[in-house]
C-alpha cells in the first residue's frame, strides 16, 4: 500500500475519534472521565445542565470512538475513558505533520533557487 493510501486509510480509521472530540460537550465528558475513576451516568450529570439522556447520547458517541469503555455494575453502567485512541491519533498526526515539514522544505528549497 502507498504512503498516500495509508495516510487515507488511517483517516478513515480515525474520523470518529475527531468527530467525538469535535464537540465541547463530549471533551467535557471525557475530561471528567480522565481521571482514572468510572462514573455512572448519574454521576457524570450532576452539577451541569445535562439530561441524563443527553449524557447518554454523547457518551454512545464516545463509546463508537472508542473513547470511553463501559461495564454494567448492578443496574447502572459506569463509563471510563480509554486513552488507546488518542495515542493512536498522535502518531497519525505526527506523520501528517511530517509529510507538511516535508512539502514545505521542498517549497522553500524551490523558491530559494
Amino acid at each position: 500500500m502507498s504512503a498516500p493510501d495509508r495516510l487515507l486509510a488511517q483517516r478513515e480509521r480515525y474520523a470518529p475519534v475527531f468527530h467525538a472530540l469535535g464537540d465541547a460537550t463530549r471533551l467535557s465528558l471525557l475530561a471528567r472521565l480522565s481521571d482514572g475513576a468510572p462514573c455512572s451516568i448519574a454521576k457524570l450529570t450532576e452539577d451541569t445542565k445535562l439530561t441524563r439522556q443527553a449524557v447518554t447520547k454523547h457518551l454512545k458517541v464516545l463509546e463508537q470512538a472508542r473513547l470511553v469503555r463501559s461495564a454494567r455494575q448492578g443496574r447502572e453502567s459506569r463509563f471510563a475513558f480509554n486513552p488507546e485512541p488518542i495515542d493512536a491519533v498522535r502518531g497519525y498526526l505526527d506523520l501528517v505533520s511530517r509529510q507538511w515539514d516535508a512539502a514545505l522544505d521542498r517549497l522553500r528549497r524551490f523558491v530559494e533557487r
